[in-house]
């Protein structure tokens, strides 16, 4: 068995691989960073360079 501890963000414009223990878990989805979790609606980027978001 296979035991997965890193993903992508979850969110669609960020590169950002993100381990499942220090990521924002919301609704299922795992997250880099607030902006991320949130949608971007108040926070710009996820404050990693390159990402893309």
């Amino acid at each position: 068995m296979t035991m997965v501890n890193q993903m992508k963000c979850a969110c669609p414009k960020c590169l950002c691989i993100v381990s499942l223990e220090n990521s924002i878990l919301k609704e299922g989805k795992y997250y880099c960073s607030e902006g991320c979790a949130e949608g971007h609606q108040t926070i710009q980027g996820c404050g990693h360079k390159g990402c893309g978001c």
